[in-house]
């Protein structure tokens, strides 16, 4: 499968003022795979768990001298490594910490090496030891997005017409039915590589279930790696929970039992480290950036991928693919989570991103909008309405309180439209309203 990642990782692997990089993403995302691919372009690739191969954590005790490293590296794993060929891949990197530091070493005593870092839990040891700052590069890797979905199944000419649809003009309707078809496929399955790969193998469902089951039961056996003994009945509370609260102001008050939020609270910053939940956090939204602007106290939550959170409620599936209109009405939190994983996903990769949303309360009335993003300099406000809907209270008062957002964006089951300062686009088509450059130049053409 061809992965926007790619299109970076080979950008990457071009640029001459390469540094070395590091690939961060829950794990199951396809990170490993990835490198791989990657490395299947360079005369030589090495790559090196350092969680299962252990011996070579020597390599990276005392002395972080690369051209010392590579030579203990070499030995150990009984292959010459050359800077001038070679794809050093480092899996797993967490396990031991110091081979993280060694990296700022690599960037200013051999930049001819190419070097990648990956590892499911890196981002706990960033937090404690950090990253070289200027020396090393990150990028951000997610589940497949839609328009990733697509292109697995090989559906290049759905991808270009809604890649290059402008929002003035309705189209087909007999294209927008089928792709609003695989909209629902895509909400059954989700964006987990494993998951799509049997899909596409079996077409069966029960197949995928059985791959949400153990990717979900890895998720668990990662608790006790980056949880305090004392934290993971917590941990596992939260995980259970999350799903039930998707996209909804997260309350810790509507978990059974007796738990305190001071013991909850810091399970489910835990769980989003892991990047196996993400907020979203409420913003003013009067202007740039946005996170500027948030009240921490105050969130919603997603899970990682649409297709975890149906397996973990036990949802049925197959309504998804017998009846997907009257599931996008019924399901409207999974859709809302569906428009969240898309705009995380359709974001620049090598920054961090987090997502935004809007709310106002008075004694007669509140208002709320779904998300916000920044589009340029200005921020546009996003309501998601998974019926026929045609209402945006919410939106209209947004839009009238914030003077530098001139315009709305709603995603609906319902085809392409403008009216006044609302741009309407179909389900399908954030890569498309929410992406800056063209999207035919770049990352999404090379998906075709």
């Amino acid at each position: 499968m061809k992965r926007l990642i790619d299109y970076h990782l080979n950008t990457w692997k071009n640029d001459p003022y390469r540094q070395p990089l590091l690939l961060r993403g829950a794990r199951q995302v396809g990170k490993t795979y990835a490198v791989r691919q990657l490395g299947a372009t360079y005369q030589e690739f090495v790559e090196i768990n350092l969680e299962s191969d252990r011996r070579t954590h020597i390599a990276f005790e005392k002395d972080l001298d690369p051209e010392k490293i590579l030579f203990d590296l070499s030995v150990i794993i009984k292959k010459k490594i050359d800077p001038q060929k070679t794809l050093l891949f480092l899996d797993e990197i967490q396990a031991k910490p110091e081979a993280l530091t060694a990296l700022r070493y690599f960037y200013e005593k051999m930049p001819q090496l190419h070097v990648i870092a990956a590892g499911s839990l890196l981002d706990f040891t960033i937090e404690k030891v950090g990253i070289p700052v200027g020396r090393v590069q990150s990028l951000y890797l997610q589940p497949l997005s839609f328009m990733e979905f697509l292109s697995a199944l090989e559906e290049y000419p759905i991808m270009q017409a809604i890649l290059t649809h402008s929002p003035e003009k309705e189209i087909s309707t007999v294209l927008h039915n089928k792709t609003l078809e695989l909209v629902g496929q895509y909400l059954a399955l989700g964006g987990m590589p494993r998951v799509i790969e049997r899909w596409i193998e079996s077409k069966d469902l029960q197949v995928c279930s059985t791959v949400h089951a153990a990717i979900i039961d890895s998720y668990r056996q990662d608790f006790g790696k980056y949880a305090r003994q004392a934290q993971i009945k917590y941990v596992d509370k939260i995980f259970d929970h999350a799903p039930i609260q998707l996209a909804r102001k997260f309350k810790y008050s509507s978990i059974e039992g007796e738990y305190r939020k001071r013991e909850l609270a810091p399970a489910l910053d835990l769980l989003v480290t892991a990047g196996v939940l993400h907020k979203i956090y409420q913003s003013a939204g009067q202007g740039i950036p946005l996170g500027a602007q948030i009240d921490v106290q105050d969130y919603k939550t997603i899970m990682l991928d649409v297709g975890i959170s149906q397996a973990m409620l036990g949802l049925d599936l197959a309504p998804w693919f017998l009846t997907p209109q009257t599931e996008f009405i019924n399901k409207g939190q999974l859709v809302e989570a569906f428009i969240g994983q898309e705009i995380l996903t359709y974001q620049n990769p090598h920054i961090k991103k987090d997502l935004f949303y809007w709310h106002k309360e008075t004694p007669a009335s509140q208002a709320e909008v779904d998300y916000l993003i920044q589009k340029g300099q200005i921020v546009i406000p996003i309501e998601v309405k998974s019926g026929l809907g045609r209402t945006l209270k919410s939106m209209q008062i947004f839009l009238d309180t914030h003077q530098a957002s001139p315009y709305g964006m709603r995603f609906s089951t319902q085809n392409y439209s403008i009216h006044k300062n609302i741009h309407s686009y179909p389900l399908y088509a954030v890569a498309r309203a929410i992406t800056e450059e063209d999207p035919m130049n770049g990352a999404f053409l090379f998906l075709m």
